[in-house]
This record gives C-alpha cells, structure tokens and sequence, in this order.
C-alpha cells in the first residue's frame, strides 16, 4: 500500500482552508451552493478548502462577503496574507498595521509604505539572486496591501524621512519615476501623513548609521525596526529605543520642512 500524500501548502494556507470548510459546514451549504454565492464553481470552493490551490484576495473577499463568519474568515486569512512577506518581514508588518504611529528613515530607496505598484515591481525586477514572476507579483501585492494603514480607523500618524539620493535613484524608467513623484505629492495631502527630505548638501548628519523606522505600538510603548540584507532586527530595550529614538527626532530637525520637501519632489519631477 502506498503512503499518503503528504500536504506540502503552508500551515496558513491548510489552516485558512479548515476554516472555510467549517465555516461552510456550519452554514449547511455545499461547495456548489457556497460557490453560487459567491460566484465562483464548485470545483473552485473544494480546489482550496483542499489546498490543491491557494485563495485568491478575490476568493477572500467574495467567502467573507457570503458567509456569516462573524469575523473568523477574515482572522484567518491575515496570517494568510502575512505569507507573502519576507519571512524576516512578518512580525514587523504585523507591529506596523497596529501601530499608532510610524516614523521611519530611508536612505537608498523610496520607503515600502510610499512606493507606486510600478516602482515597487521595478525594484524587485533587480533583486538578486533574480525572483521568479510569480515572486515579483506576490511581493508586489503584499507591499501594496501594507496601504491599508493610511485609512485604518484609529487613525495611524505616518512620519517618512527620504535621503535626496534616495529619490533621485533611478528605479524604471521616467515613466515609473514621475508616476512615484506625483504620488509622494498625493500622499503629502494625507492629514495623518508627512514627509520630509534630507538634502545631499546637509553633509554629516545624525542618519549616518543607516535606516530605522520607529512604531509606537497600542500600548503607547515605542520599539525600533531596521534591516541590513534580508536580516531584520527589532529593538525593544527602553535605553536602546530612547537612544534611537532621539537620533530619529535629531534626523527630523535636520531634514527640510514639509512643504520644503515637497517642492524638492516637485523640483525633481521636473528635471526627468
């Protein structure tokens, strides 16, 4: 006799897809009346509550909305979800969608949280080792899912310091580029949302060290983040993070004003 087939989907996916399959249960549905609902097949419903195929945001969304689950498909599906993301990544996108507020510090790239869909599948196109399609396409729909914080109830305060260099690296083409411009500037409108630049002509300043991004977390405490070559750190040692967390407040006083900011964004748009 042979062994049985061994389930190769995540822990996430296989516990996501048991939810379903109760959920469905407890509602005295098949998988071709829940599939009705939702207007997908039958075939689709029983394809991930078997794992033969990973849910869709689609396939999600459409489960949430004809299934009375009192929140449990849903609360299932964010550690499904959370599965897109680098596994370094995961517990600080978890911090960060909590968070009260967020105040991070780039040098080399446009932060995570403030790049276009394009700029963001331009940047991976370059990784290396190179990512197959499908990676580029899964990193790109988890960065941009990472938005929802701009319009999440409590309101999020979202503090963002840019290097110029960093807006001024060429990610695609002119097009994508100009496209990220424009979007920094939308995003600057936000109430809850500042940006600022520090200009290459500043010289030394207190962001020398590198990259950091401080959550405030529900609980009102303060904690660090930062990453160096697919390794993450969190810092969480109230010295450590009053430290840190001074040398933000040091880079803040020493980057340009808001609307100064802006008009360099503006300025650079304009020179493409």
């Amino acid at each position: 006799m042979g062994q049985p087939k061994k389930n190769s989907s995540s822990p996430a996916a296989q516990y996501f897809a048991e939810v379903l399959r109760l959920v469905r249960v407890h509602a005295e549905l098949t998988q071709d009346e829940l599939g009705q609902r939702m207007a997908y097949s039958g075939a689709a419903v029983s394809a991930v509550e078997t794992c033969a195929k990973p849910a869709t945001d689609e396939f999600i969304k459409a489960a949430e909305k004809a299934l009375d689950s009192f929140g449990i498909i849903a609360a299932a599906a964010k550690y499904l979800r959370l599965e897109r993301y680098p596994e370094y990544f995961q517990g600080f996108v978890q911090l960060e969608q909590e968070a009260l507020s967020v105040s991070s510090y780039s040098t080399q790239l446009v932060h995570g949280l403030l790049q276009t869909e394009a700029y963001t599948r331009a940047l991976l196109k370059c990784d290396f080792p190179p990512l197959e399609d499908v990676e580029i396409e899964q990193l790109t729909l988890a960065r941009m899912e990472r938005k929802a914080l701009f319009g999440r109830k409590p309101v999020c305060v979202i503090n963002t310091i840019l290097e110029e260099d960093a807006l001024r690296r060429r990610i695609g083409d002119k097009e994508v580029m100009r496209d990220q411009y424009d979007y920094l500037i939308e995003c600057s409108e936000r109430p809850n949302l500042v940006i600022q630049v520090m200009p290459s002509n500043v010289g030394p300043h207190a962001g020398l060290r590198g990259p950091m991004t401080v959550i405030e977390t529900p609980e009102q405490t303060s904690l660090v983040y930062t990453e160096a070559l697919g390794k993450s750190l969190l810092v969480s040692e109230p010295t450590e993070v009053g430290v840190l967390t001074r040398r933000y407040a040091m880079i803040s006083r020493q980057a340009l004003r808001p609307d100064e900011s802006v008009d360099l964004i503006r300025q650079l748009a304009g020179e493409l």
